[in-house]
């Protein structure tokens, strides 16, 4: 078995990876680099990989990206609005997908933060991607960004925005689902669930004008129902129910759903007899409660679809953003309605 005696330093260098590992610096460079222009044997890159653990190294970020001409950082503004389930799920499996593209995923808070004033916090960091949920940047944010080395701004929302690639998230689609099921099973007094959270606001009015346009059709009423995310809240709302006459709900969402379920049963209200109720996002926990909740079933862009997107705006800036619409909708219909 081969021993090298290596001396190591406070700080561990690449040529003291190259020691250990028995290759050259060069190779340490490609292999680290993750560089696909030059073949490098699989044994080879586990020695070097085993080495550098071994001996603490971790590559200098700015020179890597000085040897690149960009950094290999990708920033994702931390959510301002609450973050559902299904949301943290599609970020997490996009933050592992960018990661094995060798990207670095760094999360930026925007408490305080606002339009371009949160671009220029964020370009600050000279991100080579940008990913910005919701409707959190205007074109001059674009703009911004990309003078200081943004090779791709990316927006996951409603609307598109100049000069960025925009993953169009359609929620007219998820509401119209809801309320063409609701009036599929009879019901033609339709309330609507409306969040108060902030930030909310950009999803739940494209759901409720979704539910309006289906019900518009069957010449049904829809009712806007305002509701903070508590039990006191929903509880409020359950007390008037009788009096609005409503003989159906969508929900927003599935954790609005059962929230608003709760109460109307406490409320003496049987559901569906008296009340048939549907959410979105298909959680697991509302297959669990009885009756079991119907929902309207979302598809979101696969991390993997998403990081190969970011990777090839990377590698050719020069192109011209894509826009795509990324959102399905489709109702799983359950006892609840």
């Amino acid at each position: 078995m081969r021993s090298v005696m290596v001396q190591i330093p406070n700080t561990p260098t690449s040529a003291d990876v190259a020691r250990l590992a028995g290759v050259s610096r060069a190779t340490v460079s490609y292999v680290l680099n993750n560089t696909s222009a030059v073949r490098i044997s699989e044994p080879t890159r586990r020695r070097v990989h085993e080495a550098a653990r071994e001996l603490g190294y971790v590559p200098h970020a700015a020179a890597r990206s000085l040897r690149a001409g960009h950094s290999r950082m990708v920033l994702m503004p931390a959510p301002a609005i609450p973050a559902g389930p299904l949301y943290s799920r599609f970020l997490n499996d996009l933050q592992q997908a960018l990661g094995r593209l060798d990207y670095t995923v760094v999360q930026y808070g925007t408490v305080g933060l606002h339009a371009d004033e949160a671009a220029r916090a964020w370009a600050e960091l000279r991100p080579v991607a940008v990913l910005v949920p919701g409707a959190e940047l205007g074109p001059r944010g674009v703009e911004v960004l990309k003078r200081s080395g943004a090779r791709a701004v990316v927006t996951l929302g409603p609307v598109r925005v100049e000069g960025a690639y925009a993953l169009l998230m359609d929620h007219d689609a998820v509401g119209h689902c809801a309320g063409e099921h609701l009036l599929a099973r009879g019901r033609r007094r339709i309330g609507v669930v409306v969040p108060e959270e902030p930030g909310l606001e950009f999803y739940s009015r494209p759901r409720l004008a979704g539910v309006r346009e289906a019900a518009r059709a069957a010449d049904a009423a829809v009712t806007e129902l305002p509701l903070a995310y508590s039990e006191q809240s929903a509880a409020r709302l359950a007390a008037r129910w009788r009096e609005w006459g409503l003989d159906a709900v969508f929900a927003y969402n599935d954790e609005y759903a059962m929230l608003l379920m709760r109460a109307l049963q406490d409320e003496g209200l049987r559901v569906p007899e008296d009340v048939a109720v549907i959410g979105a996002d298909d959680l697991m926990l509302g297959r669990l409660l009885r009756p079991r909740l119907s929902t309207v079933h979302i598809d979101l862009p696969s991390g993997r679809d998403l990081a190969e997107l970011v990777d090839r705006a990377v590698r050719d800036p020069g192109g011209e953003p894509e826009v795509r619409t990324v959102l399905g909708a489709s109702v799983i219909p359950r006892e609840s309605s």
